[in-house]
C-alpha cells in the first residue's frame, strides 16, 4: 500500500533522513519509534507531503508521491493526524470535522457517522469550541477529522502525547478496532512503548535519521530497546 525507498531529506545544512526504507501493506498497524530527534515527525511530513523529500521515492496504491501536495495525496485516501493535535480552537468540533470534508472524493459533504461511534464525545460536544475541549477530546476530535475523508491508511503522530491514561486506552481501542474490524491500515509514531506493544503489528526505528531495526512487533525485544530506545 505504501511504500518508501531510500528516502533522503535535509533540513537547512542537516541531513535528517538517511537512505529510509519503509512498507506498510493493507491492513497492517506499523509503528515507528525512536528517541526525541530522530527524524520520526519528519518521516511521516515528507509523506504527507508537508516536507520536500531530497530523492527517493514514495508511492501509495501504486501512484507515486513526489509531485503531489498534501491535499491530493489526502484525497487518495491518506488520512493525517499531526504530532500537538493542530485543530482550529476557534472553530467548533463540527466545524472541524467539515474541514475536512473537502478533499473526499465523492461529493458527500456529512460527516460519516462511525465518527461519532467511535467517539460519542464528539456528538455531544459538536458545537463547543475547539479550544475549550481538553487534551484528550483534542486528540479524539483530530482522528475523527482524519477520519472523516475515509482513508485507507490513518497516520498517527504520537496520538498519546500529553493524553490522561483513561484517553490513552481508548485511543487504543479505536486503532485496534479500526485496524481488526475494519481492515485500515495505521501508520503510528509512538514513544510510549506499552501502547506500542498493544496496538503494533510491525515497528520499524529510527535512529539519527536512518533505519537501524525492523520486524513484527514481537521481535521488538528488551534487547532491542536498550539498544534503541532507552534514554
Amino acid at each position: 500500500m505504501l511504500t518508501v525507498k531510500s528516502l533522503n531529506q535535509f533540513y537547512g545544512g542537516s541531513h535528517t533522513l538517511w537512505d529510509v526504507d519503509l512498507s506498510v501493506s493493507a491492513g497492517s498497524l506499523m509503528c515507528v519509534m525512536g528517541r526525541n530527534g530522530m527524524g520520526k515527525t519528519t518521516l511521516l511530513k515528507c509523506i504527507m507531503g508537508l516536507l520536500p523529500a531530497t530523492s527517493g521515492t514514495i508511492t501509495f496504491d501504486g501512484v507515486e508521491l513526489a509531485t503531489r501536495p498534501a491535499h491530493e495525496r489526502a484525497r487518495l485516501g491518506i488520512g493525517y493526524v499531526p504530532q500537538g493535535r493542530e485543530i482550529f480552537p476557534h472553530l467548533t468540533v463540527e466545524e472541524n470535522l467539515r474541514v475536512g470534508l473537502g478533499v473526499r472524493k465523492n461529493a458527500s459533504r456529512s460527516i460519516p457517522r462511525r465518527v461519532f461511534d467511535l467517539f460519542p464525545v464528539l456528538k455531544q460536544m459538536l458545537n463547543r469550541l475547539g479550544g475549550d475541549l481538553s487534551g484528550g477530546q483534542q486528540q479524539q476530535l483530530a482522528i475523527g477529522r482524519a477520519l472523516v475523508i475515509e482513508p485507507k491508511l490513518l497516520i498517527l503522530d504520537e496520538p498519546t502525547e500529553g493524553i490522561q491514561p483513561n484517553i490513552v486506552h481508548e485511543i487504543g481501542d479505536v486503532v485496534l478496532r479500526l485496524n481488526r474490524e475494519e481492515g485500515l491500515a495505521v501508520l503510528l509514531v509512538e514513544q510510549k512503548l506499552p501502547f506500542a506493544r498493544r496496538v503494533a503489528s510491525e515497528f520499524c526505528i529510527l535512529d539519527r535519521g536512518r533505519r537501524v531495526a525492523a520486524g513484527a512487533i514481537g521481535e521488538l525485544t528488551d534487547g532491542v530497546v536498550r539498544a534503541h530506545l532507552s534514554v
